[in-house]
């Protein structure tokens, strides 16, 4: 197995570690991970992330739940077992509609959310049982940690983040 060293900069504060990344990202460095106790505002956007597609899926899942619930309700109640329920006509789904509208609202709910967690966890690559890859407990509790890939320029790198309010710096070799 290969293994490559990156450098841990400590952090005890989100406005330092917020110009830390935007003075990482002027001199046009990696950042490979931040770790941190807490969401930090406008982090995804100072680190250059992409915007997240989720919220396509979501819609995406949400028709299909949707479609779903169509297709059941005609073949349920149209199709395979027609019922008169208070003398509405059951020959047309279109004319019943109105009673299935709470069972297509939770079909689309029900589906759009179901496949989003899956979705969440296979996107993050979490499943059960896998071992966390957080480097350092602090970051769950008060520290903040930004990741950087080492390419031959330690020194620079280790100058940078100690000017930019760094309370620690290590150089570790990542697995």
């Amino acid at each position: 197995m290969e293994s490559s060293k990156v450098i841990h900069a400590f952090y005890n504060d989100d406005e330092v570690l917020m110009d830390a990344v935007k003075a990482v990202k002027a001199e046009h460095l990696h950042i490979e991970e931040v770790f941190c106790p807490f969401p930090v505002h406008g982090l995804d956007k100072a680190m250059g992330l992409a915007p997240t597609r989720l919220a396509i899926t979501a819609f995406f899942y949400g028709i299909t739940g949707l479609s779903f619930a169509i297709w059941m309700t005609n073949y349920m109640m149209i199709q395979d077992w027609p019922q008169d329920i208070g003398g509405k006509p059951n020959f047309s789904w279109w004319a019943n509609m109105p009673a299935f509208v709470p069972i297509m609202f939770e079909l689309t709910v029900f589906f759009a959310a179901h496949l989003m967690v899956i979705t969440f966890y296979m996107r993050s690559r979490l499943w059960p049982f896998k071992d966390a890859e957080n480097p350092d407990p602090r970051t769950t509790d008060d520290h903040f940690l930004m990741e950087i890939p080492v390419d031959n320029n330690e020194a620079k790198i280790i100058a940078l983040l100690t000017n930019t309010g760094a309370v620690e710096i290590n150089v570790v070799d990542k697995h």
